[in-house]
């Protein structure tokens, strides 16, 4: 799903109000997802309960290989976020 499709679903859904437009639900989302940016950036997580938690994780520096000249390089240091789902989303994931 893409996030215009996702727009869409949520303004036509008939969870939400007749009123509310897709521009709304894009400005709502767009809010959504800076806080949950900045959340993970300044406390290290974001999390939503029954869906899961988002949280940064630091990646330390190693030895790698050019895959072209198999010349050992050394890849640097990154910060990288994880995704650890909610109970209730791996049984509906599980689920057949």
């Amino acid at each position: 799903m893409t996030k215009a499709e996702l727009i869409d679903a949520v303004a036509s859904s008939d969870k939400t109000s007749d009123s509310i437009s897709k521009k709304a639900v894009a400005e709502i989302f767009e809010v959504i997802v800076d806080q949950m940016k900045a959340s993970i950036k300044n406390d290290g997580k974001f999390a939503i309960p029954g869906f899961g938690t988002f949280t940064k994780k630091e990646r330390a520096a190693r030895d790698g290989r050019n895959p072209q000249t198999g010349q050992t390089i050394k890849i640097a240091a990154s910060t990288t976020i994880g995704f650890k789902p909610a109970k209730d989303i791996k049984a509906f994931m599980e689920a057949k």
